[in-house]
C-alpha cells in the first residue's frame, strides 16, 4: 500500500500533527479522533501512547489514522485518560517504523513520550556530540535528539532537564510530552509551528489546529504562546516561559496551504485569509477573462476571492476524484504521466471557448501546473492564465516543511516571465508579499522583524542553521531581537 499520493509530489507538505487529552476518560478514543481532523498534515503514519497511572502503552503504524486506529481492540489497548497522538510526513528521518511517532522511553524519572510538529535545524550536530558521549539511537528522527537531552542533562528534576534541553536546540518545535506526573506542552520561541490549547469538561485538549478541538467537541481557550510551557497535573494548569521573550514569527504558510479552511488562527478565520488573498491578487494583477476556476482542492477559497473582486464568475471548471492516490496501484512512467488526469478532470463544456484564470496556492516545482494548464487547453479553453495565492517559493524550508532544495524550486531557476513560459499559461502571477501580509490584517511586509516565518518567500531565516552549513548562506539573514 502506498500511504502517500504518488501524484502530490508537487506540493509543500507540513511535516505532521500533534493531539493531546489529558484527564478525560478514554483518552485515547479522542486523540484518534482528533488525528483524523489532522490527517491532511501527515498521511505516511500515525500513532498515540497513552498512559494509565501505572504504564505507558504505546500503537504506531503506516497509513492512515482510518484503518489503523478505527478498531475496538486497538482503543481499548490503549487505556487510560491521559493520551497524545502524532501524524506523520517525514522531512526528517527515513519512512519506517521506528521513526513514528510519538516516541517513548524510559528515563531514570520514569517513562517520556513525545510527540513533535517541526524540525531542529541543529539535531545533526547534536546528535553527533551526543553519540560520542555514549547515546546510542533508535531512530534517525531529529525528535529523538530532545529525548536524549533531556536523558543526558545535569538537572535532577525532570522539568528542569526538558527545559535544559530545549535550550540547546534550534528550529521550529511545538511538542506535546507525557511524563508519569503530567503532559507538557510547547512552542518554540518563535512559534513556528502552530499549537492551540482547549477545554472539555474538566479535561484539557492540546492540538495543531482548532479543527482538531471541534472535533472532538472542546471549546478553544487559546494559542499556546511562543515560548510557553503548559503543565498539566492532576487536573491543574500551570504555564512557564523560561526562554527569553522575541519578537514571534509563526509560519505564514500555514495561512496560504497547511491549515484545514475551517481552523481559527490567531482568532482569524484560516477560509477568509484565503479569500482575502485572492481578492489582493484580482487587484494587483488583473485579466480580462471569462470563468475563474480553482485548481482543488487548495486553490478553492483564493479563487473564491479573486472571482468576488474581480466580478468574473467562479465556476468549478475541474472535478476532482477523491478515489485515487493513496491505495493505487505502483504507477509506471505512463500512469505518472496521466497522473494528474486520474485525479483532476476538466470540465470541457464548460471551458470550451472560455479564457479561464486558473487559481492555485503555489508553484513549488512546476509540473503540476504545466500538466493542468495543458488540461485546460485539451479541453478548448481559448487562454489560460494563472493566477498564485502565494509569493514565488525561492528557498528551502528546514522547519517542519518539506520542501525540493531550491534547484529544483522552479521560482529559484526562473523569474516569472520564465516560470509562465515553463507551464505553458498565456500569463502568471503571484500575489506579492505585501498582498500576502496585507490580506492577513498587515500593512504590508515590514523589512525589519516581518511578523511572519516567510523564510520560503523572502531568504530571510529567523534561527541559525546549523546542520545545514553554507548551504543556503548567500540568503541567510536572521531577523530575530528581544522583545
Amino acid at each position: 500500500m502506498l500511504t502517500t499520493n504518488p501524484f502530490d509530489d508537487d506540493k509543500l507538505r507540513e511535516e505532521c500533527g500533534v493531539f493531546g487529552v489529558s484527564g478525560a476518560d478514554g483518552a485515547a478514543a479522542l486523540v484518534a479522533l482528533g488525528l483524523h481532523a489532522l490527517q491532511h498534515r501527515g498521511q505516511e503514519a500515525a500513532g498515540i501512547t497513552s498512559w494509565d497511572g501505572h504504564n505507558f502503552h504505546t500503537h504506531r503504524a503506516m497509513g492512515h489514522v482510518a484503518g489503523n486506529f478505527d478498531r475496538d481492540e486497538i482503543i481499548r489497548a490503549l487505556p487510560g485518560t491521559v493520551a497524545c497522538g502524532h501524524v506523520r510526513y517525514s522531512t526528517t528521518g527515513e519512512t519506517a517504523l521506528r521513526n513514528v511517532q510519538p516516541l517513548y522511553a524510559e528515563l531514570a524519572s520514569g517513562g517520556f513520550a513525545v510527540a513533535h510538529n517541526g524540525n531542529i535545524s541543529n539535531a545533526m550536530h547534536l546528535r553527533h556530540e551526543l553519540v560520542q558521549r555514549g547515546s546510542i539511537f533508535q531512530s534517525t528522527s531529529d525528535t529523538e535528539t530532545i529525548i536524549h537531552l533531556v536523558a543526558t542533562s545535569g538537572y535532577r528534576d525532570l522539568l528542569d532537564r526538558f527545559i535544559d534541553a530545549l535550550k540547546q536546540v534550534e528550529g521550529a518545535y511545538s511538542l506535546i510530552c507525557m511524563t508519569p506526573v503530567g503532559m507538557i506542552a510547547c512552542r518554540d520561541p518563535l512559534g513556528i509551528r502552530p499549537l492551540v490549547m482547549g477545554k472539555l469538561g474538566d479535561s484539557f485538549i492540546f492540538a495543531s489546529e482548532t479543527v482538531g478541538l471541534d472535533v472532538v467537541g472542546a471549546e478553544y481557550v487559546r494559542d499556546v504562546e511562543p515560548g510557553e510551557l503548559v503543565i498539566v497535573r492532576d487536573g491543574e494548569l500551570r504555564s512557564l516561559r523560561p526562554f527569553t521573550a522575541i519578537a514571534p514569527r509563526p509560519c505564514i504558510f500555514e495561512w496560504v496551504y497547511f491549515s484545514r479552511p475551517d481552523s481559527i488562527a490567531e482568532d482569524r478565520s484560516v477560509y477568509s485569509v484565503r479569500k482575502n488573498i485572492g481578492a489582493e491578487i484580482a487587484i494587483e494583477s488583473p485579466v480580462d477573462a471569462d470563468l475563474v476556476i480553482p485548481v482543488p482542492d487548495s486553490g478553492v477559497p483564493a479563487a473564491i476571492g479573486y472571482a468576488q473582486q474581480s466580478g468574473i464568475p467562479f465556476e468549478l471548471g475541474i472535478i476532482r476524484s477523491h478515489y485515487v492516490g493513496r491505495t493505487f496501484i505502483q504507477p509506471s512512467a505512463e500512469v505518472r504521466r496521466l497522473g494528474v488526469k486520474l485525479k483532476h478532470n476538466a470540465n470541457r463544456a464548460l471551458i470550451q471557448g472560455k479564457r479561464v484564470i486558473l487559481v492555485d496556492d503555489s508553484i513549488v516545482r512546476g509540473t503540476t501546473s504545466l500538466k493542468i494548464v495543458e488540461m485546460m487547453r485539451e479541453a478548448g479553453a481559448a487562454e489560460v492564465h494563472m493566477r498564485i495565492a502565494s509569493p514565488p517559493t525561492t528557498h528551502s524550508c528546514f522547519y517542519g516543511v518539506d520542501t525540493p532544495e531550491r534547484s529544483k524550486l522552479l521560482a529559484a531557476q526562473h523569474d516569472v516571465a520564465g516560470m509562465a513560459k515553463f507551464i505553458k499559461a498565456d500569463s502568471l502571477a503571484f500575489v506579492s508579499i505585501d498582498g500576502l501580509y496585507r490580506a492577513l490584517g498587515q500593512p504590508g511586509r515590514a523589512d525589519v522583524l516581518p511578523k511572519y516565518c516567510d523564510a520560503c518567500f523572502s531568504g530571510q531565516y529567523p534561527t541559525p542553521l546549523t546542520d545545514f552549513g553554507d548551504q543556503e548562506s548567500d540568503q541567510l539573514a536572521l531577523l530575530h531581537e528581544p522583545v
